[in-house]
C-alpha cells in the first residue's frame, strides 16, 4: 500500500530521539555525498524530534577510498552524524563472512556517546537492517527499514536466501519499498510493507533556463539533454550515446550532457570518439550538489537509460525543476511518469526507441506549470508526512508484540 493524505499528530514525538543507520551519508562540506537523499529526506523530518543521530559505518582503507579520507563526526541543527571506522571482509556474497565489525562500532558508538533513542530507521537491507534489527533486539525499539535498493539488486538478495537478509526484513517492524511494483516480494517475508517513493529537496525549483546556460557557459541556441548518474553499466549511458548518434542524423542542434564518475569513463569517452560525437556529448564528471539544480534547469530535457532502478530520486528532482523526464520503464518509474505530460518511458537498453523518444521530447511543446505542479506531491515535506505515518504503525506494532 502506499500512504496518501496522511494526518498525522507530530506532538506525540516530542522530546524523542531518532537512530538512522545508513550505509553512505554525506560529509560536513559535501565533498562525500552518498546518501544524500537520506540527509534530504532529514531535513523534512529533523523538526519533528528533538534529536536525530546518523551512524554511517566506514570501512577502514589507510583513507584509500574517498569516504575513509573524507568522512568525520559532525554536528548540524539537531541531527550529529558518526562515521565509525570498521572492517568487513565476505568470502562469498552473504553466504559467508569471514569478518564484519560494523554492529559491533555502531553499538560502541551508541554506548561512547550515550545515546537515547525511541525509533530506529535504516536505510538499505544490508548491512544497515541487518544492524537495525540486531539494536531492536537489545534496546527494544521500533524499526523501519527503507529499502532503495534497485530492482536487480532486490531479487538477487531475494534468491540468495541469506537468513542475515531473510531475518532483517522479518523483524523489521515496517518495510518501506520505494516502488510499489517490487511489493509482492518483500510481503513475503513481511506483512507490514508500504511503498513510499523518494522525493526532492526545495532547492530543486524552476529556475530560467536562459539564466542557467549563462552560468554554466552553455550554448542559448541548442537543444540540450542533460543526464546524471554514476559511469556504471546498470546506468546505461552507453545506450543514450547511441542514441544520440541515430539523434543527430535528424536534428543537428543537440548537445547531451552526462553528468557523473566512474568505473567507464574511460570506454564511454572512446565510444563518443569511435562515433564522432565528440560535438554532441560530453561528459562533465563529477556536478556538485550545488550546481545540479543549475544543469537540469539549463537543459529541455532530462535523460535516464538505466538498465534498472528502484526510484532514482534525479527523476523527482527533475521534475521539481519542472522538466519533462525521458527515462527507462524500469523499477518504480512508470508509477511516477504516468502521463506524457510528464515525460516519455523507453524499453531499457533499447537504443532506437530511446532516440525516438528523444526526438519527440525535444520538439514537444511541455506545460511546464503542469509538471511542477504533479512534482509538488514528491517533495520530501509530503514524503515525511507519508514517512511518519510509517513510524506510527512501527510503534504501534512494536507495542503489539
Amino acid at each position: 500500500m502506499m500512504y496518501s493524505n496522511v494526518k498525522n499528530d507530530f506532538k506525540k514525538y516530542s522530546g524523542k530521539n531518532l537512530l538512522v543507520i545508513a550505509p553512505s551519508y554525506p560529509n560536513e562540506d559535501n565533498t562525500f555525498i552518498g546518501g544524500s537523499f537520506i540527509k534530504n529526506q532529514l531535513e523534512s523530518l529533523k523538526k519533528h524530534f528533538d534529536n536525530i543521530f546518523v551512524i554511517s559505518p566506514v570501512l577502514f582503507s589507510f583513507n584509500k577510498l574517498d569516504k575513509d579520507k573524507l568522512c568525520n563526526n559532525y554536528r548540524y541543527d539537531n541531527i550529529n552524524v558518526y562515521f565509525p571506522r570498521s572492517y568487513y571482509i565476505p568470502i562469498f556474497y552473504f553466504n559467508k563472512i569471514l569478518i564484519d565489525n560494523r554492529l559491533h562500532v555502531v553499538e560502541k558508538i551508541i554506548k561512547n556517546e550515550n545515546l537515547k533513542f525511541d525509533l530506529i530507521h535504516a536505510h538499505f537491507t544490508w548491512p544497515s537492517a541487518y544492524i537495525s534489527t540486531s539494536l531492536k533486539e537489545k534496546y527494544h525499539v521500533p524499526t523501519i527499514t527503507t529499502i532503495h535498493e534497485n530492482a536487480e539488486w532486490l531479487v538477487k538478495e531475494a534468491g540468495i536466501n541469506s537468513s542475515l537478509i531473510n531475518n532483517a526484513w522479518r523483524n523489521s517492524d515496517v518495510l518501506i519499498r520505494v516502488n510499489s511494483k517490487d511489493l509482492p516480494i518483500l510481503s513475503e517475508y513481511n506483512k507490514n510493507v508500504i511503498s513510499i517513493p523518494n522525493g526532492f529537496s526545495s532547492k530543486f525549483k524552476y529556475i530560467d533556463k536562459m539564466e542557467c546556460r549563462g552560468k554554466l557557459n552553455l550554448p542559448k541556441n541548442k537543444k540540450i539533454i542533460f543526464s546524471l548518474g554514476g559511469l556504471i553499466e546498470r546506468k546505461g549511458f552507453n545506450y543514450l550515446i547511441d542514441a544520440i548518434k541515430f539523434v543527430t542524423k535528424k536534428q543537428k542542434d543537440v548537445l547531451c550532457f552526462i553528468g557523473g564518475n566512474g568505473p567507464l569513463k574511460d570506454a564511454l569517452q572512446k565510444q563518443i570518439i569511435d562515433l564522432n560525437l565528440q560535438n554532441n556529448v560530453k561528459l562533465v564528471g563529477f556536478v556538485t550538489d550545488e550546481l545540479l539544480s543549475i544543469w537540469i534547469n539549463s537543459c529541455d530535457i532530462f535523460v535516464l537509460p538505466s538498465l534498472s532502478e528502484g526510484n532514482p530520486t534525479v527523476m523527482f528532482e527533475c521534475l521539481g525543476c519542472g522538466k519533462p523526464y525521458v527515462g527507462t520503464g524500469v523499477g518504480g518509474v512508470p508509477e511516477i511518469i504516468t502521463s506524457d505530460k510528464y515525460g516519455l518511458l523507453v524499453e531499457p537498453g533499447n537504443s532506437q526507441d530511446l532516440a525516438e523518444k528523444i526526438i519527440i521530447a525535444l520538439n514537444k511543446e511541455w506545460d511546464r506549470d503542469a509538471i511542477l505542479e504533479y512534482s509538488d506531491r514528491f517533495t520530501w515535506d509530503n514524503i515525511a508526512l507519508q514517512t511518519m505515518d510509517a513510524y506510527n504503525l512501527a510503534i504501534a506494532k512494536c507495542k503489539n508484540s
